[in-house]
């Protein structure tokens, strides 16, 4: 008995490893994305951008992200995981270079475009790595987990970018990074056995999910509450640089404190969820709890604006980017309790998409804000939205044979 206990114990140690090791795969993905933010006062320069050109710039990304990620989270379930996320690392990671290698505007453009079709399988292959390797309490944990590797990114993208003269050498070391991660994956993965046997799914009618209601509900509330996590993705640098007259070096000193507080929040939100589950609430109205207390918490982005130094104006940003995460990863686990693993990928595609559409069309609308009235009123954009979320998720909870 003592020995089975061992080995029961010693195999959920060797999954969570897994989630750990996969959580690279997450880092590189958002450090791929998160130099160009970085970098963005130096792309600007070069290029000669306006806010609203950079905006721009941004939704190239974010519209090839949305449009390719019923496609790629279909492909991820149609052929499994494990090939799956190995082709999506190896062109993700090509387009990185590539965008080292751009020589004007327009190459850099489509290389953001190639970015974001490759890095819209990162989401859904997490939430399916999840549903195969985690029990369902631990799952917004797990989601969390991944969260780590997207906090290891978005704090590396302003710190690699502060180590080289150029702008484009960062994107080179993506890219490596990346290549790099998939021989040992495929190692890993063939080696730790999962808590669910998640194969292959290859029926006919699969994207026929991308239109139930419920699933349509849960990529609205995602379009609303992610709004906060693109401003402090891709504006945080800028935001600093604008409002109290920094160099882009002195404004990426600052710019790693909303990534780690994403992290901590991320935790704090699977935390509240598997509370509430402990207690005895169905696995959907725990993370819709969890919801509700973020989107209380995310009210403090409104004190950015008006912070009377970098540090305070960095610390709001950061209580806002806590918040958002700590919402963020119960609404992408909610679709695994509905549906899941062997439809996660296309499931948290609807998500992703819905996500890539919120941030192609709000990235112009916050730079013309930014050009003609400043900071105040995008952070009033930031701060109301996750409340009309969670009404959604709550009425999604409160329908017979939802909540489980």
């Amino acid at each position: 008995m003592i020995q089975q206990t061992q080995k029961a114990a010693g195999s959920a140690v060797a999954r969570w490893g897994a989630v750990a090791i996969f959580a690279l795969a997450s880092t590189w993905n958002y450090l791929d994305r998160q130099v160009l933010a970085a970098a963005a006062p130096q792309i600007r320069a070069e290029f000669r951008l306006s806010n609203a050109d950079y905006g721009w710039l941004i939704s190239a990304f974010s519209l090839a992200y949305a449009l390719a990620s019923p496609a790629v989270g279909w492909f991820l379930d149609w052929i499994g995981l494990e090939a799956g996320i190995s082709w999506a690392v190896g062109f993700w990671s090509a387009m990185a270079a590539f965008c080292g290698w751009s020589r004007g505007f327009a190459q850099l453009v489509a290389a953001r475009v190639g970015l974001g079709v490759g890095e819209s399988a990162g989401v859904p292959a997490a939430g399916k790595l999840n549903a195969i390797y985690l029990e369902p309490e631990n799952r917004a944990i797990g989601a969390a987990v991944t969260q780590v590797g997207l906090t290891i990114g978005g704090i590396g993208a302003p710190l690699l970018v502060t180590l080289f003269v150029d702008w484009r050498s960062p994107f080179v070391v993506c890219a490596a990074l990346g290549l790099a991660w998939i021989p040992l994956w495929l190692w890993l993965r063939r080696r730790i056995a999962p808590y669910e046997v998640v194969p292959p799914r290859r029926e006919a009618g699969q994207l026929r999910l991308l239109t139930d209601w419920r699933l349509l509900t849960l990529a609205a509330a995602n379009m609303l509450w992610m709004i906060g996590y693109s401003f402090g993705s891709n504006w945080a640098t800028l935001f600093l640089v604008q409002s109290f007259r920094m160099t882009a070096r002195e404004a990426n000193g600052y710019a790693w404190f909303p990534p780690l507080a994403s992290t901590l929040g991320a935790f704090t939100g699977g935390w509240i969820s598997r509370a509430a589950i402990r207690r005895g609430s169905s696995h959907v109205r725990g993370r819709v709890f969890a919801a509700f207390i973020s989107a209380i918490g995310c009210l403090v982005a409104v004190l950015a604006p008006i912070s009377p130094t970098p540090f305070w104006a960095t610390m709001a940003l950061a209580a806002s980017y806590f918040w958002t995460t700590a919402g963020s990863v119960n609404l992408y686990t909610i679709p695994i309790d509905i549906w899941g693993g062997g439809r996660a990928g296309t499931a948290i595609s609807a998500l992703v998409c819905a996500y890539g559409l919120m941030q192609a069309g709000i990235s112009p609308l916050i730079g013309h804000l930014v050009d003609q009235y400043g900071y105040q009123p995008v952070c009033w954009l930031v701060a109301l939205p996750p409340l009309v979320a969670w009404l959604l998720l709550r009425r999604l909870a409160a329908e017979p044979g939802v909540a489980r």
